[in-house]
């Protein structure tokens, strides 16, 4: 199972973030990827920096037959084409497109990889991230994490929500 989780709280040129949500999951639905399930968007309040507005959220199920680092580099140009600008580690930003988990494969940090672009997998903060753990519980509640085997719902159950990145709104942003 491919997860990808999708984030936007900065107006760009796909229009504002739920435009931009929407936009990219269209773009997931492209080859040479297929969309199979995307979550409700769910407002959502920033991770890490409070001083930024608030995000729209969503995760997405998806197939290709590209390998993880393409799968990536294709993920990297959807987000330049919204208008993403990387600048700040968990600032604003138009569009962001992570790679949950890829069909269960573990990589890790510091592993040798044949690009510049970095990828660990599972995504190392998925436990940590409630607008991440929600949308998964909707769309694939039998998922399990690659390494600990605990479902989105386990996870949820024991998160702690001080660091941000809370649900605020999850039934009327769609």
């Amino acid at each position: 199972m491919i997860l990808i989780g999708l984030g936007s709280n900065m107006t760009g040129p796909w229009g504002s973030p739920r435009d931009c949500v929407g936009k990219a999951l269209a773009a997931l639905g492209k080859q040479p990827l297929n969309l199979l399930k995307a979550s409700t968007l769910i407002g959502t309040t920033p991770f890490g920096n409070q001083d930024q507005p608030s995000y729209i959220n969503a995760v997405a199920r998806i197939e290709t037959r590209l390998p993880a680092l393409g799968l990536l580099q294709v993920l990297r140009t959807i987000e330049h084409t919204a208008g993403r600008e990387r600048r700040e580690r968990w600032g604003e930003r138009t569009l962001d497109l992570d790679i949950l988990d890829y069909n269960g494969v573990v990589l890790e940090e510091g592993v040798e990889q044949s690009t510049d672009a970095e990828l660990v997998l599972p995504h190392p903060a998925i436990a940590e991230r409630e607008f991440v753990l929600t949308p998964i519980a909707e769309i694939a509640p039998r998922w399990k994490h690659p390494v600990t085997g605990l479902t989105a719902r386990a996870m949820l159950a024991e998160l702690d929500t001080d660091k941000g990145g809370n649900v605020i709104d999850s039934g009327s942003v769609s």
